[in-house]
């Protein structure tokens, strides 16, 4: 199988051979990055190489056995044969969801590319479907099968795509928390009929969350409605409880006004949070002390050198990013807003991207008239993302052929009915503003508060150092 040149400069993993072998300038953030992934099946469980690689794994974390040696010893155009014999001999039974943030190699097969929740919305449209591969991390395949019907099976290719910042927030540490929290706080309504408190949880969350959300009126977010979601609890709360990531949930109250000294971190392993009853008791959103790896690379001083070498350039975040990194964008929203920012632009547009390396260099790929780069200069992807490697899906496809389902990802009815009704909410709650992101407030060209998000996306510093996606459901592309 011959490469197609488009899809090499697509390629981080290319990138990366590149780099490692001294053909190409610039650095990784680790070596190990230039290994297939079943090289990190077997021994103790880790995130693997990439920007999780030094976040704390639960020890019950879902691992991946030993891929049969006949994938691992495959070439890409073998493993391209069979990927392509089961798409075809499969046809309308099977389709193959592609994460923005998934490796080139991957994307080719994939019949919709899009975030989260837009991937699961296109999986439930397909109701032909007998199976649905996910190629994305765990959560977005639980999302999938809330989502699907009963004879449709999700397939995650390997079991090892996890997610740490999901894992940043356990059921039993915010089961704790809640019982801390109404404690405190108590469970009588005020005099507006409003609860004490709203659990809010981002997408990027077990199904076991967002089923704790349902059971307790709270709801799911995304990187594109927060905004919407949060108005939508406070309509009905005193309070937001807000996991599992800090920095949506702190740039997106910001944005709406509530001041930081009434959002107070929750640290689940101190006693209330590590929070005073009285800072508690005063606050409007409680944060989760928990964080996106990828995006906490992001720094302010990459903002400032990518300003220096390119003065008209255009910098766009994800609300993932740490608050100053916010700030010192020009604007901020979802992979969605991210993508179609670009594609609107005009010829000859500098961009300068706060999100995964796949993403970013796919776009510089797909808009050559664009001058298009990653903020941070260290090619350093997304660990679980990079644990989906075609050798997986040859894998789980030929298991297919033969009748069998490999990898089957089903959440417990126990879970799955609260879990529907928090997500159900946040279909209702649609936000009035196309978009998913916004320019930010005297920061470079910015000049406006941020919006609110995405309409069709309803459809679905910080303390970081003590503790170790999404996204809007717009326009999903469609490459069936």
């Amino acid at each position: 199988m011959n490469t197609p040149a488009s899809t090499l400069a697509a390629s981080v993993d290319y990138t990366i051979q590149l780099i490692e072998k001294g053909a190409q300038d610039g650095a990784t953030c680790t070596p190990d990055l230039v290994q297939a992934p079943w090289n990190f099946d077997g021994g103790a469980p880790s995130y693997g190489p990439g920007a999780s690689m030094g976040d704390v794994i639960p020890v019950n974390t879902p691992r991946q056995g030993q891929l049969p040696q006949v994938y691992r010893d495959a070439s890409p155009a073998e493993l391209h044969a069979r990927i392509m014999r089961a798409k075809q001999m499969l046809g309308d039974k099977l389709v193959i969801l592609g994460h923005f943030y998934q490796r080139d190699e991957v994307i080719q097969y994939a019949d919709y590319v899009g975030d989260s929740f837009q991937l699961a919305n296109a999986a439930k449209a397909r109701q032909d479907a007998e199976a649905i591969v996910f190629c994305g991390v765990h959560f977005m395949a639980e999302t999938a099968d809330l989502l699907s019907r009963e004879n449709q099976a999700v397939i995650l290719p390997n079991l090892a795509a996890g997610c740490s910042m999901a894992d940043m927030a356990n059921i039993d540490q915010v089961e704790e928390c809640w019982e801390q929290l109404m404690e405190l706080y108590g469970e009588e309504v005020d005099e507006d009929g409003r609860a004490q408190v709203i659990p809010v949880t981002y997408m990027n969350s077990s199904a076991a969350l967002k089923g704790f959300c349902g059971r307790n009126g709270g709801i799911v977010c995304t990187s594109s409605n927060a905004e919407t979601v949060l108005e939508w609890a406070f309509e009905r709360g005193k309070r937001v409880l807000f996991f599992p990531d800090q920095h949506l949930g702190r740039n997106t109250a910001k944005a709406m006004g509530v001041p930081l000294s009434r959002m107070p971190m929750w640290n689940p392993n101190r006693p209330l949070g590590g929070n005073t009853a009285d800072e508690v008791l005063d606050a409007q959103v409680l944060l989760w002390h928990g964080f996106c790896s990828v995006h906490k690379r992001f720094t302010v001083a990459q903002i400032e050198q990518a300003r220096a070498d390119y003065p008209d350039v255009r910098v766009i975040v994800h609300p993932e990013c740490p608050m100053p990194v916010v700030d010192a964008a020009d604007e901020y929203g979802s992979t969605d807003y991210i993508t179609k920012a670009i594609a609107a632009a005009p010829a000859g547009s500098t961009f300068a991207i706060g999100t995964e390396i796949n993403l970013v260099q796919r776009l510089a790929a797909e808009y050559p008239q664009h001058t298009i780069f990653c903020l941070d200069s260290v090619v350093c992807p997304c660990s679980t993302m990079y644990r989906i490697h075609p050798g997986y899906m040859a894998w789980v496809l030929d298991g297919l052929l033969d009748g069998q389902v490999i990898n089957q990802i089903t959440v417990s009815d126990d879970v799955a009915v609260p879990a529907r009704v928090a997500l159900e909410r946040m279909l209702a709650a649609k936000p009035p503003v196309a978009g998913g992101g916004g320019a930010v407030d005297g920061a470079g060209a910015g000049a406006g508060a941020a919006s609110s998000a995405d309409a069709a996306a309803a459809a679905v510093a910080t303390a970081d150092s003590d503790v170790a996606a999404p996204e809007g459901a717009a326009d999903v592309t469609n490459r069936g």
